[in-house]
């Protein structure tokens, strides 16, 4: 009985200190008022939205690199600039859906995504090709 006690502790701490991750990346601001001064809590929007990509079920018809039903993440990153146009006409595109522009397969809104989430996911899939978010005024 001790040692079936014994190994559930073992399990419980294994399992809180393995999903304690400490990251260490870079951190990029988004707007003015994102700094440390203001009060507000920095967040890396690409890393989030690759975490609520892996989270959805955007890989049941895309994939990074590789075509599915949908292009591959890194073929819309190369098709459209990143550019706070494009986060916008992608986050849309995320939330209602669309079709025409990758062949005649639709794809499906996803009305549980807010526009918040829904532009870090299109900041995520617009950095997959290794440029750099322009902050200028488009």
């Amino acid at each position: 009985m001790r040692l079936i006690s014994l190994g559930w502790l073992l399990s419980v701490v294994l399992l809180v200190g393995c999903g304690q991750k400490k990251e260490t990346g870079n951190m990029e601001e988004y707007g003015a008022n994102a700094t440390p001064s203001s009060g507000r809590v920095q967040v890396d929007q690409v890393a989030l939205g690759e975490s609520l990509v892996k989270g959805n079920d955007c890989n049941t018809c895309h994939h990074k690199v590789n075509t599915v039903i949908g292009p591959a993440h890194l073929e819309v990153a190369k098709k459209y600039p990143f550019t706070k146009a494009n986060v916008k006409l992608l986050a849309e595109k995320i939330m209602k859906g669309g079709s025409g522009v990758w062949g005649q397969i639709p794809m499906t809104a996803h009305l549980d995504i807010n526009l918040a989430d829904a532009e870090a996911m299109a900041r995520y899939i617009l950095s997959l090709d290794g440029e750099k978010e322009d902050l200028g005024n488009n």
